[in-house]
């Protein structure tokens, strides 16, 4: 058994007790070369943490860790010797910053740290930033060397606040600018600056006054920095696959193209390579079942309000939405626009580029994160609906089907349908909160079922076909049944299945917005 590094963010025990290491240290010769000031968003466990350890034992002069690697190979070749610089790593990955003192904790802890290990005084009047700024021009006049800042997950402090407190949101924004800010003026005593999040806040002064930081987020050459290339996987993980397939009783190429459609899929630049999430990836390795995994350890709550309260369908998430680079790369916590958020944490990514208009293509990576977005989605926009026997089920809904149990299918989606809360004001009905409801039910269910929302001579809101069945749905707000039913007809949806062999079930419900649910159905 091999030793999978399933949370192990640190390089140095990573090599030291020989779990197993994809080498992106090939990647460190282009930072050196191209500047001071580096910034890179990631989603969450996507090896952000992992990357900025290895930057660190590598200015650190550890160089017996890195034999072997890529990097080793440039440092025989470089005319230059392998030299160690002081290090300064700050983490906010930990600590629950929506209690209102913990960030003044962590600032004072890092600092103290730092003063004290460089043997510097340190003046505790002095603002954060220029804490800063006195900590790394005491070490270049102590050691004569520049020192090298890795700053990991730095929009913490202010992801645990968004939408839960503003004004401790609005403060923790405030203090992080100012310690962000001193790095301009900090630049003659910097080797290398190199910062890690999940978001790129545009309200914070590190990319507004900092205006020497390469985001390098977006750029082809590092698409691959974080996650787990389809080489990479195929090259150093070949015994775990065979193992895998194995365990499941299929065969090396169905096991490959499980992984590919529930984790791969994620594109963080126009025409870079394609990156597996490493997380689910080992986990997936580790449990031997295709889990959500990476999706399971946090639930979008904050997403999934964000979208219902915009009045945009959910279907775009699959569909594709078109967005520029700028829209991508910069959050406003003041705005409704949800696609940087999206994007940035993962559950959008790049599917295409449309060089003309310099337009990307955004939806859902994988099954992954497509199925798991959509059943969080109805709970969490169902809150009334908690019944535990009754609640939404995809199995249950499926065997409904699989059953010709139309009553309790049909129940379930009023219930449902009724427990949606309306957000007056924020959006003009209630239409397309229902709507998002019924294509997600849909949706999930087509991972069970087949599952189509068109025909040649029209769009019905959904056929779902079973082995002995084919159901035919359509769907009217403030109209009747007989017109949803008549629809079908006069469309001709269930002209493409008559010679199926199979039983056509056309279904017409009409959904009342006084009553805030389905008020009739009728089934033929």
């Amino acid at each position: 058994m091999r030793k999978l590094p399933i949370g192990v963010q640190s390089f140095e025990k990573i090599i030291e007790e020989e779990f197993i290491y994809i080498d992106k240290t090939g990647y460190i010769p282009a930072l050196l070369d191209g500047g001071t000031f580096y910034f890179l968003s990631r989603p969450r466990r996507f090896g952000k943490s992992l990357f900025l350890s290895t930057l660190k034992a590598y200015f650190e002069g550890k160089k017996e860790l890195f034999k072997g690697l890529k990097i080793s190979e440039f440092e025989e070749k470089s005319k230059s010797p392998w030299e160690e610089y002081p290090v300064l790593h700050f983490s906010f990955a930990t600590g629950d910053y929506r209690q209102k003192d913990e960030l003044d904790k962590m600032l004072n802890s890092i600092l103290r740290d730092s003063y004290e290990r460089f043997g510097i005084n340190r003046n505790m009047e002095d603002s954060y930033g220029m804490q800063l700024l006195y900590l790394v021009a005491g070490i270049k006049e102590k050691t004569g060397k520049e020192s090298v800042i890795l700053i990991d997950e730095y929009d913490k402090p202010l992801l645990d606040n968004l939408s839960v407190n503003n004004d401790l949101e609005e403060k923790n924004r405030d203090k992080l600018k100012g310690f962000y800010g001193s790095l301009k003026d900090a630049d003659p005593y910097l080797k290398m600056v190199f910062i890690t999040g999940v978001t790129k806040f545009s309200k914070i002064s590190l990319f507004s006054d900092l205006n020497q930081l390469n985001d390098i987020s977006l750029r082809e050459e590092f698409s691959g920095i974080c996650g787990i290339t389809e080489d990479e996987l195929e090259n150093a993980f070949l015994p775990e696959i065979d193992e895998l397939a194995k365990y499941n009783d299929i065969s090396k190429v169905e096991c490959l193209d499980e992984l590919k459609k529930n984790y791969d899929g994620y594109h963080f630049s126009a025409g870079g390579v394609g990156v597996y999430n490493p997380f689910s990836l080992l986990n997936c390795f580790e449990g031997k079942d295709f889990e959500m995994y990476w999706f399971g350890t946090g639930t979008p709550t904050f997403l999934i309000n964000t979208i219902m309260k915009s009045g945009r369908p959910v279907s775009e998430l699959t569909d594709g939405i078109s967005a520029t680079k700028g829209r991508m790369e910069n959050y406003r916590a003041d705005q409704a626009d949800f696609i940087p958020l999206f994007y940035q944490a993962g559950y959008l990514t790049i599917v295409g580029y449309d060089k003309k208009f310099k337009s990307y293509k955004l939806a859902f990576p994988n099954n992954e994160v497509k199925y798991g977005f959509l059943e969080c989605l109805i709970p969490l926009s169902s809150p009334k609906y908690e019944a535990p026997d009754n609640g939404f089920s995809a199995d249950r809904m499926t065997g409904y089907l699989e059953n010709r149990d139309l009553e309790s299918f049909m129940t379930m989606i009023k219930a449902l349908l009724a427990s949606i809360p309306y957000y007056e004001g924020e959006v003009p009905s209630n239409e397309q909160q229902w709507r998002n409801i019924l294509y997600a039910i849909f949706t999930i269910l087509g991972q069970y079922v087949r599952a189509e929302v068109h025909s040649s001579r029209g769009r019905s809101d959904c056929i779902i076909e079973t082995d002995k069945y084919i159901y035919i749905f359509e769907f009217k707000q403030d109209k009747s049944a007989d017109e949803a039913l008549s629809q079908i007809e006069d469309k001709g949806y269930a002209v493409p299945y008559i010679s199926s062999g199979k039983e056509i079930i056309k279904i017409g419900a009409n959904f009342s917005s006084k009553e805030q649910t389905i008020d009739g159905w009728k089934v033929k």
